[in-house]
């Protein structure tokens, strides 16, 4: 095909149909949501929680969590009655061993449309340590911006998640397409003041405005983790992790 980039080991695309495209050409996925849903994957991971992604009818949510024996975040970011949602701000103090189930119509949706493939949630907090890891699970590796939707419901590129998929691809190895050239540029030229430059893209304007700057704060920071949450039957968790066996 004309647009699967398989020519090269590193790809870059966007949504569901950049995903679709490159999916039967991959050894990795890696997906990226910087505002917020990988950021949210990142922290519960990162303390020892786990992360069930859900993209089905709100309706089933509840039996969905009670089946896997897990918590709800709200899917806004005002918190529901766990206190927990799609605000990263909102997760910084969740128990090791969470279970919590995190419906997110970008993230998750993409999170549960690869396959069999192994698939990263990657973001600003963990950019070289989800590199490291997905070079060690395949050569070909790509990499999906989720981007956020217009009012009506079409794809949005956003500027933090081509930043989130820049700073990962610049530490991959192998030969990269254009596409993935052009997210590495992008993340060079903003890496020395990214708090700043999110702050002041429209996706941080609009949280910012609506009372959430904490999680542009935690979204824009590099390399602070070392967590690497990888898909294992449905749920992210920290690889080698014995958190997860079913239900």
């Amino acid at each position: 095909m004309y647009f699967d980039q398989n020519e090269y080991h590193i790809r870059f695309e966007w949504g569901l149909s950049g995903l679709e495209t490159l999916l039967p050409v991959s050894d990795v996925m890696v997906i990226v949501d910087v505002l917020s849903f990988t950021t949210c994957v990142d922290i519960v991971v990162g303390r020892g929680g786990l992360v069930l992604p859900y993209r089905g009818e709100a309706e089933a949510l509840s039996t969905f969590a009670q089946s896997h024996h897990a918590l709800i975040a709200s899917h806004k970011r005002q918190s529901n009655e766990t206190g927990y949602s799609l605000s990263p701000a909102s997760l910084l103090t969740i128990p090791a061993g969470t279970r919590l189930v995190l419906p997110s119509p970008n993230g998750s949706t993409l999170s549960l449309d690869t396959g069999d493939v192994p698939t990263l949630a990657g973001c600003l907090r963990n950019a070289t340590a989800v590199a490291a890891k997905a070079a060690t699970l395949g050569q070909r590796i790509s990499i999906i911006a989720a981007g956020e939707r217009w009012p009506d419901g079409l794809l949005r590129p956003s500027l933090e998640d081509l930043l989130g998929a820049g700073a990962i691809i610049a530490q991959l190895p192998g030969t990269r397409s254009p596409e993935a050239d052009m997210a590495v540029a992008a993340f060079h030229h903003a890496q020395r003041n990214l708090p700043d430059i999110l702050a002041r893209c429209g996706s941080g304007k609009e949280l910012i405005g609506r009372g959430f700057a904490d999680d542009v704060q935690l979204a824009s920071q590099l390399n602070v983790s070392h967590t690497a949450p990888l898909l294992t039957e449905g749920v992210y968790q920290q690889p080698g992790s014995t958190g997860f066996r079913g239900k």
